[in-house]
């Protein structure tokens, strides 16, 4: 946990006030008492946890419930608005997320996974039981509710999804 959180203070700008890191490091410690495997000792590491969300809720506005996986080096660019995301949803390594983003939805059952090396734009929404493949770049103001395919780009609202050209595609010969 202490290599993660350590990580997590790097990546956002090595400062303890920062609202993104301190809400990664409640996440992260809600995520370690949930596991305790003594039931005296998670109940306490529960109730301080609960403690913690409900400041860091009223204070940061950035809701990452302990049961959320994250992969490595999660980002949170600009934690100045709204961040909520599903329990039930799966995020891929190197994922950036801008403010005011929903992942996921209470309104019924299923949740996203989104995949490695993906970027959701500020203003975003992905809903639903639905995969976002890898190297995706979710545009701003964005509603995402269907599958979308590795190396894609995807943009408006209702969501349209663009394939992203390869910075090594060779141009097309004319015949």
């Amino acid at each position: 946990m202490f290599e993660l959180i350590k990580g997590d203070y790097h990546r956002h700008g090595s400062s303890i006030t920062e609202p993104a890191f301190v809400s990664l490091a409640i996440y992260r410690y809600g995520r370690w008492a949930m596991h305790r495997k003594n039931p005296v000792g998670r109940w306490f590491a529960n109730k301080l946890y609960g403690v913690f969300r409900v400041f860091i809720l009223n204070v940061t506005k950035v809701w990452i419930p302990p049961e959320v996986t994250l992969g490595e080096d999660f980002h949170i660019i600009h934690a100045e608005g709204s961040l909520s995301i599903h329990p039930d949803v799966v995020i891929g390594d190197r994922c950036g997320v801008m403010h005011n983003v929903t992942i996921g939805t209470n309104m019924g059952e299923g949740a996203p996974v989104i995949g490695d090396d993906v970027f959701i734009g500020v203003n975003s929404t992905v809903l639903g039981e639905i995969k976002i493949g890898d190297r995706v770049r979710i545009g701003a103001n964005t509603a995402v509710s269907t599958d979308v395919p590795s190396d894609s780009t995807v943009i408006g609202s209702p969501a349209k999804i663009y394939p992203r050209l390869s910075i090594m595609a060779k141009p097309a010969k004319d015949d």
